[in-house]
């Protein structure tokens, strides 16, 4: 006779994914019974850690709903379901644990961050009390922490270009795992659960703005579309180089990043669909630059197994001393679009509305905030994990540090200026037209700087500043050689995402070259 039948639980976090999860993987083939657990931790809908504003908002809270329901459907389909619960993991594991009596693992993908690692410890402590083995697994990252070429990870270097090189040197993507087509059914007399609405966390489903440049549905499905759409149906893939630092519509960028955040896509799957692409269709820098920003979100993951608590600490990881303001009235007209810097309010309105901004647009409001304001950059980085349908613990907060000076960039006070911006990236204004509709009358560029103007044209305009738009909250010096200046129509091309733009094709370069090598 065979022995009792062993269950596993797969407690699944941020890898709501079917494709290249091995937690799933794992348990299919060392248990008679799978469990595929999502648990809505109560502790996600609670206030930030420092200012208190709520930590889920409704744009991520609906995308994260969807995702769970898409990923139920898909393990249906499947053989199985996804079983979801209203706790803490460790104490819903610890039920079921005591309800089953046949666990014999409980399987999960490691984390980064505190709140997650303190999960996984409780998660430990409860499989320690009963027997159970833990099993858990890397697999948020396009590369492995355990093929990384600085061990320990204190030898991570603080510079990105110096990770980036050391990796396209002298590391590899490991393959994705192949995933069967049945999976195993749940354990006996055991119910899936309900999955909550928007209701049962005190939220409204948003309303979708039109505007919208992310009108998508959270889970699997959709990502798999997206890619599929973005890479071959559109060949837009092929000119993401010069596409990706847009401000409107859909199509600018792959806009893979809110499912990334919660695990709906594999970035190893990204990775080996590009070098398919590379192979059938044709293989360039804007191929080349997904793979560098996937490296980026890898970096900043590994940034912070690094630092550890400190990417949250107001002096950051350089422990700098900076005196930050804590205005509250100053960064209200911040966080509603209110500053009378119409780049700054395009973009937050836009945050706002949507839960989405661009990554050009992340990188000026961080940095009017930090630089322009003053002001303490861990209030826009909550702010941000409130309303961000993309919130990555680990890139927000990389992204945080490095805008406000205090994190991995290598030059000192970066500072961007927000009418140059502006006039490199909006030329026409019509982003800004779309976001401060009541600034719609003013025409061309002169829309990025309307306190500039006579009043004989913002009268003409429709536009009175302190009433129909507000006076700006503070001007900078070097605002003023911008002023009246006319685009130059691309955007300035050392306007790049992070690091010096002489440098960057050299990376591309080796790529190609390695690429070639291995043929």
């Amino acid at each position: 006779m065979s022995g009792p039948a062993g269950t596993a639980i797969c407690v699944l976090r941020c890898d709501l994914r079917a494709h290249d999860n091995q937690v799933l993987h794992w348990a299919q083939h060392n248990a008679d019974f799978v469990i595929p657990l999502y648990c809505f931790d109560p502790r996600h809908y609670l206030g930030t850690h420092c200012y208190s504003w709520p930590k889920t908002g409704p744009h991520r809270l609906r995308f994260l709903l969807e995702s769970v329901k898409d990923l139920r459907e898909t393990l249906k389909k499947k053989g199985s379901t996804l079983v979801v619960r209203k706790g803490k993991p460790e104490d819903v594991v610890c039920d079921l644990i005591t309800q089953l009596g046949s666990v014999t693992a409980v399987v999960f993908h490691e984390e980064a961050t505190q709140e997650e690692l303190d999960v996984e410890k409780g998660l430990c402590q409860v499989c320690g009390q009963h027997g159970v083995k833990v099993q858990t697994f890397w697999g948020s990252t396009l590369y492995h922490r355990d093929d990384l070429p600085f061990r320990p990870i204190d030898r991570l270097p603080d510079v990105y270009t110096h990770f980036r090189k050391a990796l396209e040197s002298g590391a590899r993507v490991r393959p994705t795992l192949r995933m069967p087509d049945q999976l195993k059914p749940l354990a006996p007399g055991l119910q899936e659960g309900s999955i909550p609405t928007m209701e049962d966390f005190g939220q409204k489903d948003p309303v979708t703005d039109p505007r919208t440049a992310f009108p998508c549905s959270g889970g699997e499905t959709q990502a798999l579309m997206r890619l599929q759409y973005y890479f071959w149906d559109t060949n837009l893939v092929a000119s993401y180089k010069e596409t990706r630092n847009g401000l409107v519509g859909m199509d600018y960028s792959t806009k893979f990043a809110p499912w990334l955040a919660l695990g709906c896509i594999s970035p190893r799957y990204i990775y080996e669909q590009i070098q398919k692409y590379e192979r059938e269709r044709t293989a360039n820098q804007s191929t080349y630059w997904v793979l560098f920003e996937l490296l980026w979100r890898d970096y900043f993951r590994f940034v912070a197994l690094k630092y550890g608590r400190r990417i949250f600490s107001l002096r950051g990881l350089q422990s700098k001393e900076i005196p930050w303001k804590k205005d509250l009235q100053l960064f209200s007209c911040w966080k509603e679009g209110r500053t009378g810097v119409p780049f700054v309010d395009a973009n937050m309105r836009e945050l706002s509305a949507t839960g989405f901004m661009s990554n050009r647009g992340r990188q000026n409001v961080a940095s009017f905030l930090t630089k322009d304001l003053g002001l303490d950059w861990r209030m826009g980085a909550e702010w941000f994990e409130y309303l961000l349908v993309d919130y990555d613990v680990c890139s927000n907060y990389g992204n945080w540090l490095y805008s406000a000076g205090i994190g991995n960039d290598p030059r000192e006070n970066r500072k961007f200026n927000m009418i140059k911006q502006g006039l490199d990236y909006d030329g026409n204004g019509d982003y800004v037209r779309l976001w401060v509709p009541e600034l719609q009358g003013l025409k061309g560029a002169d829309i990025h700087t309307p306190w500039a103007l006579s009043s004989a044209a913002l009268s003409q305009a429709g536009v009175t500043l302190g009433d129909t738009y507000p006076q700006p909250v503070v001007t900078a010096p070097e605002w003023s050689r911008h002023i009246h200046q006319r685009p130059g129509g691309s955007p300035h091309p050392r306007a790049s995402k992070r690091g010096p733009a002489q440098h960057k094709d050299r990376g591309i370069d080796f790529y190609f070259s390695r690429k070639k090598d291995a043929c």
